[in-house]
């Protein structure tokens, strides 16, 4: 059953409910494979860590879940590298997180992830919830745990959208100078983690005054 071709849109009713189940189940993976990957000691990132990632997304939505898509896409203005490219550029990029793991600081590596992933594309669907629950897969790995807050990276990413998608271009348009810039993407993450981090600590009770004594 592939709920696009029965329904053929996106803005379903059963088709939403069953996004929103999908969305759960991937946080509840991602937050397992955090907590197995800690506890193993094995902090890398894997191809088949971003396709389970991807599965868990858009199984029953669309064809070819949790597989590189098989046709050339377009993203807006992007247009991402085709198809047949896609399993060597995923080879190549899953090679060099793992090659400057240990160099990057955690929030330049998740930044250099979600950059990438959706430069890349590799998903007939699905490839922004991936690209954001791969971003904080990487980060919470190299910080060496889940990071504490009520609402985590991956949703305050997807809440600012406009200023999420601006960063992604701003580091798509530096490709043309040669040299890659990622500061908007890695400021834009910076701001959001920080958030999710205060969301954790409880409120501070309001100072009360002393009135001056008669």
């Amino acid at each position: 059953m592939i709920l696009y071709e029965l329904t053929g849109t996106e803005q379903n009713p059963v088709y939403q409910a069953l996004e929103i189940s999908n969305g759960n189940r991937q946080y509840d993976f991602l937050l397992s494979i955090v907590e197995m990957a800690t506890a193993v000691g094995r902090p890398f990132l894997s191809e088949h860590v971003i396709k389970a990632l991807n599965f868990q997304a858009i199984t029953c939505l669309h064809t070819n879940a949790g597989e590189y898509r098989p046709c050339q896409v377009t993203v807006g203005t992007h247009t991402p590298p085709e198809h047949y490219r896609v399993d060597a550029l995923m080879e190549d990029f899953v090679n060099y997180v793992n090659r400057h793991w240990s160099e990057s600081d955690a929030v330049a590596l998740a930044a250099f992830v979600l950059w990438r992933l959706n430069f890349i594309h590799p998903f007939i669907n699905g490839n922004g919830r991936t690209a954001r629950a791969a971003c904080y897969f990487v980060l919470c790995l190299h910080l060496g745990q889940l990071l504490p807050g009520s609402t985590i990276l991956p949703e305050l990413i997807k809440r600012d959208r406009a200023e999420y998608v601006a960063a992604l271009q701003a580091a798509d348009l530096s490709l043309s100078t040669g040299q890659l810039d990622l500061a908007a993407l890695h400021q834009f993450l910076e701001d959001r983690i920080q958030e999710q981090i205060q969301s954790a600590q409880p409120p501070q009770p309001p100072q009360q005054s002393v009135s001056p004594s008669p």
